[in-house]
């Protein structure tokens, strides 16, 4: 598990009537002024080795190769530098998150078992979500189950029990 980091820019034309490589300033998004004045905008994510996620924006007829990867370079040096950054505070993962953030689990079970976890009603799943201390549960239609909570013990114990509760079969779809 590597850090994330995202970097906004944003591209400013001295001539907004036409787009050149020469008039194109590419500049790091600090207050927000490109979004309005701007004729690109475009945020970067991504990590030490790469990019994992991008968004473009554009306000005028089109971008050359050449301006697209004098921003995308920009943007790599930006996220570097704030991956750089960040690493002074945290140098590696933390190896358990914090008790205010979410965490989720995901397992299967047989169609065929749906029922006997939503129960009549749904009265069971209720149960499930209220006895486990449990954000949501999601049963989708082909069995594949999603719980969320704040404590991983009971995420764990949540699953064993509904496994334990579909053991043998049968149940029907709810």
């Amino acid at each position: 598990q590597r850090p994330v980091a995202g970097i906004a820019m944003g591209m400013l034309l001295e001539n907004n009537e036409y787009t050149s490589d020469d008039d194109a300033y590419v500049v790091s998004d600090i207050l927000g002024n490109e979004d309005a004045l701007g004729t690109m905008d475009f945020k970067v994510a991504g990590d030490k080795e790469g990019i994992t996620a991008f968004q473009l924006d554009i306000k005028c007829e089109g971008l050359s190769v050449k301006t697209m990867e004098r921003a995308l370079e920009q943007a790599r040096i930006g996220r570097l530098h704030i991956l750089g950054e960040m690493s002074k505070s945290l140098d590696k993962s933390r190896s358990e998150l914090p008790a205010t953030v979410p965490r989720m689990a995901t397992f299967s079970i047989e169609e065929s078992t749906i029922g006997k976890v939503i129960g009549p009603g749904g009265k069971t799943i209720r149960s499930i979500i209220g006895d486990f201390g449990l954000s949501n549960m999601d049963v989708g239609e082909d069995g594949q189950i999603q719980l969320s909570g704040f404590s991983t013990e009971k995420l764990v114990e949540a699953e064993e029990f509904v496994k334990k509760l579909v053991e043998g079969g049968g149940g029907g779809r709810g």
